[in-house]
């Protein structure tokens, strides 16, 4: 099994086998990707809140929540996931925004 190794932007380098450039390339030598984009911007959304850039974290979750109201393009189950993700979001948003608040 050979290493390939890949520069990145900070200068350091990182070292892939080829059996995970194969994996995250695939067969036709395009990127496949492992998660929705959704999930990724839910993930950049948490990013920001830990980083206590609540303003790009709000704009995200307008994003997410846009994303995931409009009309699926297919069916795939995961709707009520995706809704109460979303709901969880808002609600850690507001939490961090109002740390004073005591809770009912």
């Amino acid at each position: 099994m050979e290493t390939a190794t890949v520069g990145t932007t900070t200068g350091a380098a990182v070292s892939h086998t080829d059996e995970e450039i194969a994996r995250e390339t695939g067969s036709g030598g395009a990127p496949r990707y492992s998660r929705r984009l959704s999930d990724k911007i839910l993930i950049a959304f948490h990013h920001g809140c830990d980083q206590g850039d609540f303003e790009v974290a709000e704009q995200l979750l307008h994003i997410l929540e846009m994303m995931l109201t409009r009309r699926p393009l297919t069916p795939d189950g995961t709707r009520r996931r995706n809704m109460e993700s979303l709901v969880a979001a808002h609600e850690r948003l507001w939490h961090l925004r109002h740390p004073n608040v005591d809770e009912f």
